[in-house]
């Protein structure tokens, strides 16, 4: 069936052309926290990895009465052998995040209800990771996958020293230390020969900016990115806007590249369960407006972690072309919602955003969540191209895989001046 171009043509089959034209592309996945095969010491994969994914972590102190001191003095095989009986023996695994590893161990054709993790454990004991990489990536759909480094992580930033390009994975400069904890970190910058102080002065700031200059020229990033709480505003009296501005911003013009704004952090509101503790909250979207206006050269991707966000970005969206909405990040990442935010863009914005990314931690994670989001962006384009159809404008195979393409490879592509 090359061309769809009956006006009475059943949204089944379109769901059917669709879906095969998903399965067929080759995803760019914008958001990542995984790592080349050189940074690898700093990447997670594996059984162990998976099942202790904080998501998880965070069910398992729901339906089980262990402590969290508890749990953290257990080792690492020891918390993946609890969560996997709580979570996948005792219960069944129906939450997204549980029925995920249940998706992956199906893909890697492990067993799905084994009462414990030995088989699982056995298959990874035979991989490299250069190999399984490449297996994960054809299981998930994905060509590339942009990474999150951090060069004031003390665990990442010496494996960058003499690590080669790698075609599956692209660089991001991340700034979470420089622009949310400068307290804690400009000491950092200045054990590693740059003239800082705590106060933003205009030295300081020239060489923040040379240290930023200095990082692009070693890992080439894609974009800068920072994660933000959910009460960032911008302008402000302080010293992340100082930076932002006359630091960040400068630096993202000088080497051609957008920042990334991830907005809607609550950080820490449970601090006990560690990395499960962090929650959201909505976000005063002024901030990206002045931005966007203030700085017109300037280009923003934007993730927003509060879904009570989502309908303001869409109309930010429409008043600014160097704004690119992207994801549905975190807890977000749920079917139904993922269902809401995209038909609101597609609504608003057609085809100029970028639906989605894994945010994947653990590298198997990949291919649990392209299959979902697959699975659930088919019957939303299905229903927009059968609209379209019944007002009187025919679809054919080629409009369907040139808007895939759009939508998950060329407008990352073009947005972050990326090379096909």
């Amino acid at each position: 069936m090359n061309q769809i171009v009956e006006d009475k043509l059943s949204k089944q089959n379109l769901v059917s052309v669709v879906e095969e034209e998903l399965n067929a592309t080759q995803i760019i996945d914008i958001h990542t926290h995984l790592y080349k095969p050189s940074l690898g010491a700093v990447g997670l994969w594996g059984i162990d990895e998976l099942v202790t994914y904080h998501y998880l972590e965070a069910e398992l102190f729901r339906s089980d009465d262990i402590a969290p001191e508890k749990y953290w003095a257990l080792s690492k095989r020891e918390q993946a052998d609890l969560i996997w009986r709580t979570l996948f023996v005792e219960n069944p695994p129906i939450s997204e995040a549980t029925r995920g590893v249940v998706a992956v161990l199906q893909a890697l054709d492990l067993p799905t209800e084994g009462r414990d993790l030995s088989e699982a454990r056995k298959f990874y004991a035979g991989q490299t990771l250069e190999a399984h990489i490449g297996k994960v990536f054809r299981l998930a759909g994905i060509s590339e996958a942009v990474m999150t480094n951090d060069p004031l992580d003390p665990a990442e930033a010496p494996l960058w020293k003499d690590s080669p390009p790698h075609n599956l994975f692209h660089a991001v400069l991340r700034l979470d230390r420089v622009l949310e904890k400068w307290p804690e970190h400009w000491q950092k910058l200045q054990a590693e020969g740059y003239r800082v102080e705590q106060n933003p002065t205009p030295a300081t700031i020239a060489e923040v900016r040379r240290f930023l200059a200095d990082w692009c020229k070693v890992m080439e990033p894609v974009y800068m990115a920072v994660s933000l709480s959910d009460d960032f505003a911008f302008p402000e009296n302080s010293i992340r806007a100082q930076l932002l501005r006359d630091a960040v911003l400068p630096a993202c013009r000088e080497f051609n590249i957008p920042l990334s704004l991830m907005i809607g952090v609550r950080r820490q509101v449970n601090p006990a369960i560690r990395l499960a503790g962090d929650g959201s909250g909505k976000a005063d979207l002024r901030a990206v407006e002045n931005l966007c206006r203030e700085f017109p050269q300037n280009r923003f991707l934007a993730s927003l972690l509060s879904r009570e966000n989502q309908h303001e970005l869409c109309v930010y969206s429409r008043k600014f072309a160097n704004l690119m909405p992207f994801g549905c990040w975190w807890f977000l990442n749920n079917p139904s919602i993922v269902e809401e935010i995209t038909r609101e863009r597609i609504e608003m914005l057609g085809m100029s955003f970028i639906p989605q990314h894994s945010d994947a931690r653990v590298l198997e994670q990949v291919i649990y969540k392209w299959r979902n989001t697959r699975r659930t962006m088919a019957p939303i384009l299905a229903n927009s191209y059968a609209l379209l159809t019944e007002d009187g404008r025919p679809v054919t195979r080629e409009h369907i895989r040139h808007d895939l393409d759009r939508l998950f490879r060329k407008n990352f592509q073009k947005f972050c001046g990326v090379a096909n």
